[in-house]
């Protein structure tokens, strides 16, 4: 997609009030998201057939990351919360039909693998920094994670 019809769609976007739009071409597809301001965060990921190449209007974002891990202090001030190291894709477990490596009630030690973070087709697993037992699930499992976004917390050991 070029610069041209990425500003056609950012104004289009901007004049409708649209919070985010899925434009899927050929094997490429881009989101556009407005956060709570005039940011605008692109991403690409290929994958998708020719069949769907028009644009479609998603719901807006349910929660930023900042809030989340905000809301998870506020509401748990003793508890240790284990953040993603980086923007990817959440998985609970090695494999779809696999044990998650862990559940609420579980105790893990710091070095221990939580999860698996897939980034550009690279499945990298997530120690824990603290030790503790899980108390909240915090990300989806096969879901979108960003930067700094709470995956679990923990009760200190």
């Amino acid at each position: 997609m070029n610069v041209r019809k990425l500003i056609a769609l950012l104004d289009l976007m901007e004049e409708r009030g649209v919070a985010e739009i899925e434009v899927r071409s050929w094997f490429r597809t881009i989101r556009l998201s407005r956060a709570a301001g005039p940011n605008v965060s692109f991403f690409s990921a290929p994958g998708t057939p020719a069949d769907a190449a028009l644009p479609t209007a998603a719901a807006p974002a349910a929660s930023l990351p900042e809030a989340a891990a905000a809301e998870a202090e506020v509401e748990d001030e003793d508890l240790l919360v284990v953040n993603s190291p980086m923007v990817g894709t959440f998985y609970r477990a090695p494999a779809p039909d696999a044990e998650p490596f862990v559940e609420e009630g579980t105790r893990v030690s710091r070095g221990q693998v939580v999860c698996i973070i897939e980034a550009m087709k690279i499945m990298n697993e997530i120690e824990s920094e603290y030790a503790g037992t899980v108390v909240r699930l915090h990300a989806e499992n096969g879901g979108p994670v960003e930067y700094g976004q709470p995956l679990f917390s923990l009760k200190p050991a």
